[in-house]
């Protein structure tokens, strides 16, 4: 019988040896690639904290303590610990749970988190409602060097130190972001790691923490031992542990960085299981910003620690030398230095996925967009065709930028209009311009008007009807296009537009349609805030009635695209149904 069909919480391992927990350690791992090979997933992140985790709930006793994952995507055995052991063991099992710590799962589960940088400073507010409340228990934070450069973590620390009760921050040191690390900091953990974690200056000691390092933080007996001395401590604490990120699966120990997250595999050659060769939108971005900083030295290219996520390869990044600027997991950072860069002259292209440009939205509106700086942007997996977790939507981007005055953001249908509209955005100094990336695989249409100057809204009016009309926004104008033709085969010819823009309205087009019968806007971000709201309100004193299709503003979570644009009405047949 296996050990692991015997273990249902943490309790069950509470009793067992070293020599038996080893075992366990080695049966989820050999059930992680089971599984991770089959579905994809955070793979090196979880791979290397298996016997961190199996140590911390050795070692500590929650729920009663709390200990708080940040990201949470390196959670896999910290859940198969804690009731959730068919998800990982049964195919048929597979998709009961999320790839991030969720409270809805278990009371293990802490927080919903998806983001970086976070767990300090949540793990912070937990210990001082502890003391606030008498408590006794032990909070931890767990967080990975490349979440250490986030502004969040670096508050987090700084606070946490303050609080001078037990306050336990586990630093897992693997030596990598998604792709390697940047900032001066991880000169600091190279010197404590080279010296087993003797070096001075000592960032966490600093800073005021007390200090533990752990030279082999993929043993167990260490670890258990570290975490033993620092249980029940009665100040703030880091334990330092040195983890090798993709432990057991060698394609992942030699190439971290295409292993941190990817889709089914061979677990005998880490081959991917189907082989995608498709051009998507990134590779299309990444080609394109190579030949505007061969053919302009002054494009330089900012992203925050997803190079991989807007195309930027290792050998792309090789190619690009200097001018392709990775910030670490620090989007505030990656905004912020594009203002001061566009200010010094330079013409910065910030490449960034939608859900985590959220996290800078104050840099975006105070030194961006207040000051008027031309820096350019590219927002990646937007709206419903991007990630699906609840905690990486992209659907909120255009509620997001459209609201901030001064900023534009762009809408392409196509691979033309995409590249046009990013060159635009490079050359003009007027104001900071987004470009938004069509969601979905790549459309090409030769045929689409493109524009010298988008600083003007200036609707592209695709065909002409009669009294409906129909507006899609970005990859949704293919969507009303087969609408319309689906009237169409009924006798009945509608207007497409395709507005090109999201934050100013062509007013000039749309008083065209005051006297029409119908108005629909179709766009695939939430409509609180969207675009078809700005048309409703700007006609909502004309006889003409406005729909707009979009989705409802909820935190969806795994959901399938096809079936939410089905449940929102965004179907082309859809579409059309409600235009007759």
């Amino acid at each position: 019988m296996s050990l692991l069909d015997q273990i249902n919480s943490p309790a069950d391992i509470k009793g067992m040896s070293v020599d038996e927990l080893t075992a366990v350690c080695a049966e989820m791992r050999s059930a992680l690639l089971k599984k991770l090979s089959a579905r994809g997933g955070h793979i090196g992140p979880n791979l290397g904290m298996v016997e961190a985790i199996v140590a911390m709930h050795y070692v500590f006793d929650a729920p009663t303590d709390k200990i708080v994952y940040d990201v949470s995507h390196q959670s896999y055995p910290h859940k198969m610990l804690t009731g959730r052991m068919k998800a990982f063991t049964e195919p048929e099992h597979y998709s009961d749970v999320t790839g991030y710590t969720n409270p809805a799962e278990s009371p293990y589960d802490l927080f919903s988190v998806g983001h970086t940088s976070t767990s300090v400073a949540l793990a912070a507010g937990l210990a001082k409602a502890r003391d606030i409340e008498g408590g006794k228990e032990n909070v931890i934070a767990v967080i990975g060097d490349a979440s250490l450069g986030g502004g969040e973590a670096f508050e987090g620390l700084n606070y946490g130190s303050t609080l001078g009760t037990n306050f336990i921050v586990i630093v897992n040191d693997n030596q990598m972001s998604i792709a390697e690390n940047h900032g001066g900091l991880y000169a600091d953990l190279r010197l404590l790691r080279n010296s087993n974690g003797t070096a001075e200056p000592n960032f966490f000691r600093s800073v005021g923490y007390g200090y533990r390092y752990v030279r082999y933080g993929n043993d167990l007996r260490s670890l258990i031992e570290a975490f033993r001395a620092v249980k029940d401590i009665d100040h703030p604490v880091v334990v330092h542990i040195n983890t090798m990120k993709g432990l057991g699966l060698p394609a992942a120990e030699s190439n971290k960085e295409a292993f941190h997250y990817a889709g089914p595999f061979d677990l005998k050659t880490g081959a991917p299981a189907v082989a995608d060769n498709t051009e998507d939108y990134t590779d299309i971005f990444a080609k394109h910003m190579l030949e505007r900083m061969k053919a302009d030295d002054r494009v330089v290219v900012v992203n925050a620690g997803t190079p991989g996520a807007i195309g930027f390869t290792p050998e792309r990044r090789r190619e690009a030398g200097h001018r392709f600027v990775d910030v670490g997991i620090a989007e505030q950072m990656a905004v912020g230095m594009s203002a001061g860069l566009a200010k010094g002259g330079a013409r910065p292209m910030v490449g960034l996925v939608a859900t985590f440009l959220q996290r800078a939205y104050d840099q975006l509106s105070q030194d961006v967009a207040i000051n008027r700086q031309p820096a350019a942007f590219t927002t990646f997996y937007t709206g419903m065709f991007g990630m699906t977790d609840e905690t990486h939507l992209g659907i909120f981007d255009i509620a997001l930028l459209s609201n901030i005055p001064n900023l534009i953001y762009l809408a392409p249908t196509c691979r033309e209009e995409y590249v046009a509209m990013m060159d635009w955005a490079l050359t003009q100094d007027s104001c900071p311009v987004a470009v938004r990336t069509p969601g979905g695989p790549v459309v090409s249409s030769p045929n689409r008007e493109i524009l010298t100057d988008y600083s003007k809204p200036r609707y592209e009016v695709i065909s002409e009807g009669g009294d409906v009309a129909i507006i899609g926004v970005g990859c949704m104008l293919n969507r009303a296009l087969e609408a319309a033709s689906l009237m169409e085969q009924e006798g009945k010819t509608p207007t497409v537009i395709n507005p090109r823009i999201v934050t100013q309205l062509d007013t000039a087009t749309l008083d065209r349609l005051r006297n029409y019968r119908l108005v629909i806007t179709v766009e695939d971000g939430i409509l609180d805030g969207g675009f078809g709201q700005k048309v409703a309100q700007y006609l909502g004193d004309a006889p003409v009635e406005v729909k707009c299709l979009g989705l409802d503003k909820h935190f969806y979570n795994r959901y399938n695209p096809a079936e939410l644009a089905r449940q929102s009405g965004l179907d082309p047949d859809q579409i059309a149904e409600l235009a007759k």
